[in-house]
């Protein structure tokens, strides 16, 4: 597991996430994935306590099999493209309360999707050394050819001429979400799980439930 400092200025956790982004792993380094766990993370009184939620699911079922929330003082503010600064130390937390640890993550957010290629999902994946994903409901960088209705269409998201990661539509008619590569996970491979653990639902079953955790709602 990684090991820095969080009490960092917004100029210095610039320069951190340009210093780790070289230890984004983009090709598949994964086991056969048995748990997979969501992340999220809220806000209580008046952004000055951070709530975050691990839900914990198995990969077959997509059946609960169990979470960790932990509450801890908000030490960063709210800086766009710098939210793993302000969500990860409290998620670290929930995590370590896990009795059974995720064979990958999903996170709600970006990964190399980023305009320095270091979203949430890849801060903690290195942090953590885990297999990990960001699916996003909203397009931070990049752009896509337009995508077929049917669920299960995609298409490359573009930015600066390289492919960052992709739009995926996980049902039929209803907005894509934007998938990323996290850590150890490439993006052919992204795309499959995000799908695979969205059978209904436009969002992963993973973030749903972290969703209700984290917003305490179950």
């Amino acid at each position: 597991m990684l090991r820095h400092r969080w009490n960092l200025t917004p100029n210095q956790a610039i320069a951190l996430q340009q210093k780790l982004r070289g230890r984004v792993e983009l090709a598949d380094r994964l086991t056969p994935i048995k748990l997979v766990a969501g992340v999220d993370v809220g806000f209580l009184e008046d952004g000055a306590v951070t709530r975050a939620a691990i839900a914990v699911l198995d990969y077959e079922t997509l059946v609960l099999r169990e979470h960790a929330i932990a509450l801890c003082p908000t030490t960063f503010p709210y800086v766009p493209g710098l939210l793993s600064f302000r969500e990860i130390p409290a998620i670290v937390q929930a995590y370590r309360r896990l009795r059974h640890k995720p064979d990958l993550i999903i996170c709600d957010g970006q990964g190399y999707a980023h305009p320095r290629r270091f979203g949430l999902a890849c801060h903690l994946g290195v942090y953590l050394d885990l297999p990990s994903i960001g699916v996003a409901k909203t397009l931070f960088v990049g752009t896509h050819a337009t995508l077929g209705r049917k669920r299960g269409s995609s298409s490359a998201l573009i930015d600066k001429g390289e492919i960052v990661g992709a739009a995926l539509r996980t049902r039929a008619g209803v907005k894509p979400v934007y998938i990323s590569i996290g850590h150890r996970v490439s993006l052919a491979t992204a795309v499959a799980i995000a799908l695979r653990c969205s059978p209904k639902y436009r969002l992963p079953e993973t973030t749903r439930w972290a969703h209700k955790l984290a917003s305490a709602k179950a």
